[in-house]
């Protein structure tokens, strides 16, 4: 899959743009840090999703986290299979592994997001902070929210 297509949020959500929707999803490197998922929770269909709050949560065997919203919308699809096979996540975050598609709110500017770049840089900034803490006791801290919030 051709990630340069996609937009990402600090939440590590990605977001294609299919039109009159938004398909959701989160990346790779957050089902990476996850581990293996065993039980994922999304909005049902109607359902408004509103930027940076949490839409549902996701389980693995290492935490359960939240799903943070990375714009403000209206839930039209989920994706049930996910629900049934929560390990399809896994498998292919980026594409059987979706989320939940949206009709985004009126005024959503989805170049607000970062770009696939920008996401990369923003992933080695956490590998830097992780390297230089010299605190750092092992344990993970929330996946979805930057440090600073």
């Amino acid at each position: 899959m051709d990630l340069t297509d996609l937009r990402f949020d600090e939440s590590h959500t990605w977001v294609r743009d299919e039109g009159k929707e938004v398909i959701i999803g989160i990346t790779e490197f957050a089902q990476d840090q996850l581990g293996d998922i065993i039980f994922v929770e999304l909005p049902e269909v109607g359902s408004t999703i509103v930027r940076d709050d949490p839409f549902g949560s996701i389980e693995s065997a290492k935490a359960i986290e939240d799903l943070v919203a990375p714009i403000n919308g209206e839930v039209v699809r989920r994706n049930d299979d996910v629900l049934d096979a929560p390990e399809t996540i896994n498998d292919d975050s980026y594409g059987e592994g979706w989320l939940i598609a949206v009709k985004p709110a009126e005024g959503t500017d989805l170049n607000k997001l970062m770009n696939y770049e920008h996401y990369k840089k923003h992933l080695k900034e956490i590998e830097n902070e992780e390297g230089e803490d010299e605190d750092f006791d092992g344990e993970e801290d929330d996946l979805f929210f930057d440090d600073e919030e």
